[in-house]
């Protein structure tokens, strides 16, 4: 696919996603935000491809929203009667949500890997993610307080899940810059590297171990962890019984046991 504010390509096996707007430090656009849920809903419909990389080109991952769009959607909806702005203004929010969202419903797992300054609507995007890596002077601020708005695209639902609410809480009324190795602390990001170079190559790496699994069984882990997060035990348990009954019964499972007693390793159809 041909993309304006992404570079988008393949490994084998595995597709890497890059914000490429390195001259705006990878400050998130209309396009880029419209680009990025096209990306993942193809990541996710393309049946040889099983797990996406999320990174990005030049020395930050993203500073967060572009401001200039920003400005240029207030000034659109300053122009509405007040009925209809806040008809627009609802939209708006509403299609931005699933640009983060079609990250998380991809049925292929997203790793990102963090370099550089990861700011507001980064912070969105990596917690949609279903493992963050990063650099050890990676930087990070849930920056939108700081603007007089609301994190309204993911961030509030999803990073006390990650770190717990009194720490999410803490970051989300201040602003406050934090490092690499205190978001490691915290739980946001689960392995930190030297620099970019060893980051991309422990990707790739995570990236090719979770490909070479069952993709069925991968795809039901992660449709199962998902609904289970924000439900009951109970609930949680009726769900993974409909999801792996189907996947007990594949050929995916016969050739796992029997490359387990024939200490081979086994290969999967798409």
């Amino acid at each position: 696919m041909k993309f304006e504010t992404l570079s988008v390509s393949t490994k084998g096996t595995v597709a890497l996603i890059e914000l490429n707007r390195p001259e705006k430090a990878n400050a998130v656009n209309g396009t880029m935000w419209q680009e990025i849920k096209q990306a993942f809903e193809w990541l996710s419909e393309t049946s040889h491809l099983r797990i996406g990389i999320f990174s990005a080109k030049g020395k930050h991952f993203t500073a967060g929203i572009d401001l200039g769009f920003f400005s240029e959607a207030k000034a659109q909806l300053d122009s509405l009667c007040e009925a209809t702005k806040g008809e627009q203004v609802r939209q708006f929010i509403i299609d931005l949500q699933e640009s983060v969202s079609a990250i998380e419903k991809c049925t292929k797992p997203v790793i990102a890997a963090v370099h550089g300054l990861c700011y507001g609507g980064g912070v969105d995007l990596i917690t949609a993610c279903d493992i963050r890596y990063a650099t050890k002077d990676s930087k990070y601020s849930v920056k939108e307080v700081d603007l007089g708005i609301v994190a309204d695209i993911g961030t509030l639902q999803r990073l006390p899940k990650l770190i717990g609410e009194g720490m999410a809480r803490e970051l989300t009324y201040t602003a406050r810059e934090f490092s690499g190795s205190e978001a490691k602390e915290m739980g946001l990001v689960t392995r930190l590297f030297d620099d970019k170079a060893s980051l991309d190559k422990g990707v790739f790496d995570l990236a090719d171990s979770i490909a070479s699994k069952s993709p069925l069984a991968i795809r039901g882990i992660k449709e199962v962890m998902n609904y289970s997060r924000d439900r009951g035990v109970e609930e949680g348990l009726d769900f993974v019984a409909s999801v792996s009954g189907p996947i007990l019964m594949s050929k995916d499972v016969e050739k796992a046991v029997m490359a387990f007693f024939t200490k081979t390793l086994p290969t999967f159809d798409d």
